[in-house]
């Protein structure tokens, strides 16, 4: 079996402005597993997410996959290896869904003019119908995207990002604005993306969805204060350190429950 590839900070510094968003961070997301990062408001979560897909440009230190310094890929194999959800992904209303989805695969050229045209093939319209089926999408394919909830759109967007067969997955937020019902549905859809060898990175704000993840970096003022397992990391005293709160640990039926102490 081929060794998963694994994404990689050393010694990040990333600028926000004139402040110092990320400093000095290094963590490995391995391939093949669920990662998520977590923190306090203003902890450097979603710029450190952007600069490892290459979006927010480091001042030192470097982004490496599979081992090859970042910097080194063509923006068009960067954008086959890594896959980005933003946060409130915008989706153009009155498109059909499956006109979305097939944005992943560089479709669209011709209608919208977003990007550059390329010639469409059957393996491409195999990604898009495999990304509808994984997501739960294919049901409603033919509607607008104006019809759908924002549930419903969430999953399309998760779509659109597999339809680009990446090796990394990564979420800003992808469980913002969404009911419990919803959150957990699309972790489900994450973790079933997981188990077929896609490695995911996600800023999650929700602890205890965070918990269900196999890797943890947890972020507090630009830095690592801890990663590793859930366990390991979701601890009393690492979270009142970043996040100035006491916390109570359960478990039910081997599930980490992350409880604040009013």
């Amino acid at each position: 079996m081929t060794e998963a590839v694994a994404l990689s900070a050393h010694d990040l510094h990333v600028q926000a402005g004139a402040f110092p968003a990320v400093r000095g961070v290094s963590v490995r997301f391995e391939g093949g597993r669920f990662s998520a990062i977590v923190g306090p408001n203003g902890a450097g979560k979603t710029t450190l997410l952007r600069a490892l897909i290459g979006l927010s440009p480091a001042e030192s230190g470097e982004v490496r996959l599979g081992g090859r310094s970042l910097a080194a890929w063509s923006r068009p194999e960067r954008s086959r290896a890594l896959a980005y959800l933003a946060q409130n992904e915008a989706l153009p209303n009155e498109t059909r869904v499956r006109d979305v989805v097939a944005l992943g695969r560089g479709a669209g050229h011709w209608k919208w003019g977003l990007i550059p045209a390329q010639p469409w093939n059957a393996q491409d319209e195999a990604a898009v119908q495999s990304a509808l089926e994984r997501s739960d999408t294919l049901r409603f394919a033919a509607r607008r995207v104006a019809e759908l909830s924002g549930g419903e759109r969430q999953r399309v967007a998760l779509a659109r990002a597999l339809a680009a067969c990446p090796q990394f997955l990564l979420l800003d937020e992808p469980t913002n604005h969404l009911d419990l019902a919803y959150a957990l549905e699309v972790i489900r859809y994450v973790r079933g993306e997981v188990a077929a060898g896609l490695g995911v990175v996600a800023v999650l704000h929700d602890l205890n969805l965070a918990a269900r993840a196999d890797f943890v970096a947890l972020l507090c003022r630009g830095q690592v204060l801890a990663q590793g397992t859930p366990r390991e990391v979701l601890t009393p005293p690492n979270l009142q350190a970043a996040y100035g709160i006491e916390v109570r640990l359960l478990e039910d039926q081997g599930q980490l429950i992350v409880v604040p102490v009013s």
